[in-house]
């Protein structure tokens, strides 16, 4: 990354991971950025989030490794089981082997440790300007320079991300309002103590279980003091997109009646006031991310549903190769088309992984089994083209990767 002088900050909407992400990126670039969150502090709600070596290792380039080796958990692998009889579908190897596969490791780590991480690193800072209880109102741009409203404020950048999440203000700005689709899944999200639990109940991996119409996924984060659930139903009837919605702890027991014993024990013991539920919502592929010196990065501009754990993953690359572009481009508008020009075909490859992956997953029948015959079959090509993108280099390489 080189730095250069800008008369103005870049202005980023939303405090969230791709968003502080983006300016420590933008930091080491030499540029300086103002972040505008719009919830009264910096954090999230409990959950657990997966990072692949394709985004941890431009945290550590951050110098993010000590901290994240503070807080997180290193998995020694992945298992898919069957819902019913917990027997291994198949299985993949994390630890130590993909750190020397990939020169990165691979972390489940608690979504408020990671945004504890940002937000401290971010503070040391001197050429980031963190605000909270500010939400980006709307913006206007003219001769390179936007203006947005903040809290009754007009405050001028030499750009504009919106890391805004899924219903961004941003994007509404850039191309009107546009709805989100309802995938028909429901997903839970619970912690539960590991000291609660059976000894070697768990694995050190991440256990996900097929079955019919839903499936389960838990792993260990907090060191693995703390196991993260996640469990996703296909329903109708509530679509409430939203992490803050308590879930019921009578639905879920029914929606995961008759799995296997080690899911019920999981079920029974979860904390109950760290019970949510929230819809799924997508959006498909955007022809284009921005215009003129305004952009968008992360679920702003392709959300992904969490079955290919790649959420998170895919906005931190946005914020490397973001910033690596503007970094080597002479103007803003040709750093950000050419960051978009980059981005496009990876993320719309990912979103379509992910949908397909909400359709395997819930197979039923002889599809299902056909399915686990393919998962031992399988190459690992999907996983290799995954963790070994370098978003740190991306600017040389070429822009579309392909189907």
């Amino acid at each position: 990354m080189t730095s250069r002088e800008k008369a103005l900050p870049v202005l980023i909407a939303g405090g969230g991971i791709g968003g502080l992400t983006a300016a420590l990126c933008l930091a080491e670039a030499g540029f300086e950025t103002a972040v505008f969150e719009q919830a009264p502090e910096f954090g999230e709600l409990g959950a657990g989030i997966q990072l692949s070596p394709n985004c941890s290792r431009v945290l550590h380039r951050l110098g993010l490794a000590p901290a994240l080796e503070e807080c997180a958990f290193l998995p020694q692998g992945t298992e898919f089981r069957n819902w019913k009889t917990s027997r291994v579908i198949g299985s993949s190897p994390l630890g130590r082997s993909v750190c020397e596969e990939y020169g990165a490791p691979y972390y489940h780590v608690h979504r408020g440790d990671l945004l504890r991480v940002l937000v401290e690193a971010a503070r040391q800072r001197e050429t980031i300007a963190l605000h909270e209880s500010a939400r980006v109102e709307s913006f206007t741009q003219k001769g390179g320079v936007v203006r947005v409203a903040v809290a009754g404020r007009t405050i001028e950048g030499d750009a504009l991300i919106g890391a805004d999440g899924i219903h961004s203000t941003v994007r509404a700005g850039l191309v009107g309002e546009e709805a989100a689709s309802f995938t028909g899944n429901l997903a839970w999200r619970a912690l539960v103590p590991a000291s609660v639990l059976p000894p070697g109940m768990l694995n050190p991996v991440a256990t996900v279980w097929w079955g019919p119409g839903r499936h389960f996924v838990c792993y260990y984060v907090r060191g693995g003091s703390l196991v993260n659930c996640v469990c996703v139903v296909e329903k109708v009837g509530w679509e409430t997109e939203s992490w803050t919605e308590r879930g019921d702890y009578a639905e879920l027991k029914a929606d995961f009646a008759g799995w296997h014993e080690h899911v019920q024990i999981l079920i029974d013991s979860m904390d109950r006031e760290s019970l949510y539920k929230w819809a799924l919502f997508d959006r498909p592929p955007m022809a284009k991310w921005g215009e003129g010196v305004v952009t968008l990065l992360g679920d702003a501009c392709h959300p992904t549903l969490p079955f290919m754990a790649q959420g998170a993953a895919m906005a931190i690359e946005d914020a490397a190769v973001l910033a690596c572009c503007l970094g080597t481009e002479s103007a803003v508008g040709a750093g950000l088309r050419r960051y978009e020009d980059l981005r496009r075909e990876r993320t719309a490859w990912v979103q379509a992984r992910s949908r397909r992956n909400a359709r395997v997953f819930h197979l039923r029948g002889p599809a299902a089994l056909e399915r686990d015959r393919a998962v031992r079959r399988s190459s690992g090509g999907v996983r290799d083209r995954l963790f070994r993108y370098d978003a740190l280099t991306a600017v040389g390489q070429p822009s579309a990767e392909g189907d």
